[in-house]
């Protein structure tokens, strides 16, 4: 179990590598080719869309018992749609190609995370956080790589094209090698029962209608959270490019948050994962986060900002994300939390979907409005998750009086 667990992570590190190694390249990728501005949030969220109308999908499969067949195809679904997205020169087709992404990436992206609280009984938000900080730094670490290959002239010596498109063949490769690599090393989980789900995989968003309100709050607020932090990560890409600074430059920043976020997860979540009241953390962290993002934006030193407090806004991140997945998971069975997984992913999703487009609006009007309502988001899902603590309390209560 133990071992299987290990394989998992270390496979997931390696797809957010992967997975990652595109997006340095991107902002200036489009605007070689002369697409607006605004197209370059567009094409997120339309990856983002398809992974929220594929994750539920995916997680139904899992749950039947075909989470490493789901997890290679969709890889390799993936590998075509950024194949697609470099080679078709036309922003209609790009996001076409995009969409065929998102449907491919979100197979891996939730089932390994399915695995990972099937796996994990014990000790689930220790191995959430891990997994939250491979989550990070394996991003950090593909956007090093891709940022030094954007800057790379050997690879254009081996590759007939130009920089950027060699970005994206390195990757498809990479991915390609990367299904090859599941297939030999990822055992199918059963169920403790021995008996597998036979649910139809399509009808997964149906379990939306059976979900607890307070769920579904919770779950509304993530979309909201996500939209801030995915709205400052990938403008974040954009603005260095529009400061001058280079894809290497960026590279370097974003390394740098990783290993600030891997320190957090190791040191200071299974800390925080032994608080009762981890609820009125996570809300304490989304007003923290505003307060922080309101300042660095704004501040006179920017790149000083970026190296420090900056770093401290991760750190919030980094012990979000595993208190946040723990919390969906207690609503999962053994037989639905594919599928439970799916739903989550669809709601960070649909953050990934909303975010970039209004983000990609208000970063052309003054790019500092689209960071300063990335805070306003942190504080709106606060809010939310004040409700939701409220009625836990209540329930908590009723169940106390209940009993006596």
């Amino acid at each position: 179990m133990k071992k299987q667990i290990v394989i998992i992570m270390v496979l997931y590190f390696i797809l957010t590598i992967f997975n990652n190694i595109g997006h340095p390249v991107t902002p200036a990728f489009v605007r070689d080719l002369n697409i607006p501005e605004v197209f370059f949030g567009i094409f997120f969220a339309t990856m983002s869309f398809g992974m929220m109308l594929a994750a539920p999908i995916w997680g139904g499969f899992g749950d039947q018992g075909k989470r490493k067949l789901s997890i290679i195809l969709g890889t390799i679904i993936y590998a075509v749609g950024q194949l697609g997205f470099v080679f078709s020169n036309n922003q209609y087709l790009m996001i076409l190609f995009r969409l065929i992404a998102g449907l491919g990436i979100a197979a891996p992206m939730t089932l390994f995370i399915a695995m990972v609280i099937s796996y994990s009984k014990e000790k689930r938000v220790s191995n959430l956080a891990i997994l939250s900080a491979l989550s990070i730094l394996g991003p950090a670490i593909g956007y090093q790589i891709g940022g030094l290959l954007g800057d790379s002239e050997g690879l254009k010596t081996i590759l007939p094209s130009n920089s950027f498109e060699n970005v994206f063949i390195v990757q498809a490769i990479l991915m390609v090698l990367f299904a090859l690599m599941v297939f030999l090393f990822v055992k199918e989980l059963k169920t403790n029962n021995g008996v597998i789900s036979k649910r139809n995989p399509f009808k997964s968003l149906a379990k939306i209608k059976t979900l607890d309100y307070k769920l579904i709050l919770f779950l509304i607020s993530l979309s909201l959270i996500t939209m801030g932090s995915t709205n400052i990560a990938k403008y974040l890409d954009v603005y260095f490019n529009d400061l001058g600074h280079s894809t290497t430059s960026l590279g370097n920043v974003v390394l740098v948050t990783g290993i600030v976020s891997v320190v957090t997860s190791i040191f200071i979540v299974p800390i925080v994962s032994k608080f009762k009241k981890q609820l009125s953390f996570i809300i304490v962290i989304q007003f923290l986060s505003a307060i922080i993002i309101f300042f660095v934006f704004r501040a006179s030193n920017f790149m000083l900002a970026i190296y420090s407090f900056y770093n401290v806004y991760n750190m919030f991140k980094a012990i979000y994300l595993p208190l946040e997945q723990n919390y969906i998971a207690k609503s999962a069975d053994d037989d639905s939390i594919g599928t439970i997984t799916g739903i989550r992913q669809s709601f960070v999703s649909i953050g990934n979907v909303i975010g970039p487009l209004l983000g990609g609006l208000i970063y052309s009007i003054k790019p500092l409005r689209l960071f300063d309502s990335s805070g306003i988001l942190f504080i709106l899902g606060g809010i939310i998750l004040l409700f939701v603590l409220k009625r836990d309390k209540k329930s908590v209560q009723e169940e106390i009086v209940y009993e006596s």
